[in-house]
């Protein structure tokens, strides 16, 4: 009886260390799933923040290109004798304080010196975001 007692224990003990294996086994298998979508998910994301980052680099140089352009404009028009003839004395006004503004935007390498761009500089700014993608390269077993 007491060998009959002992092998009834052993069988239950099995059977609970069967059950929890295959539980351990099923949540491993979600927890891979989970993984692999959470993985593709952060690949997208990384797919984005190149495009956004390249589309941003481009506005920023079209922006710059605008700026020098402008500048020129503006300091043909003030330099020019017939440039301040054909303008009012208020419209030279607004323009020598616009060539003044814009000579001080155009000069600062990147224009983010306003309180405004400051407080979103670290939500906008590509220059803060950062990944390592060798962390892409670990083959998992």
């Amino acid at each position: 009886i007491r060998i009959a007692r002992c092998f009834e224990a052993t069988r239950q003990r099995c059977c609970r260390l069967e059950q929890d294996g295959r539980r351990a086994r099923e949540q491993l298998a979600r927890m891979e799933a989970e993984r692999a979508a959470l993985e593709v998910k952060l690949k997208h994301a990384r797919n984005q923040v190149e495009v956004e980052m390249k589309k941003r680099h481009r506005a920023e140089a079209e922006l710059e290109k605008q700026e020098r352009k402008l500048q020129l404009v503006l300091e043909l028009l003030m330099r020019e004798p017939w440039g301040t003839e054909a303008l009012s004395r208020e419209q030279c006004s607004v323009l020598s304080t616009l060539a003044g503004w814009r000579l001080g935007a155009a000069l600062a390498p990147i224009r983010r010196s306003s309180a405004a761009d400051e407080s979103c500089q670290s939500l906008l700014s590509h220059s803060d975001i950062s990944y390592d993608r060798t962390e892409d390269d670990v083959v998992r077993s």
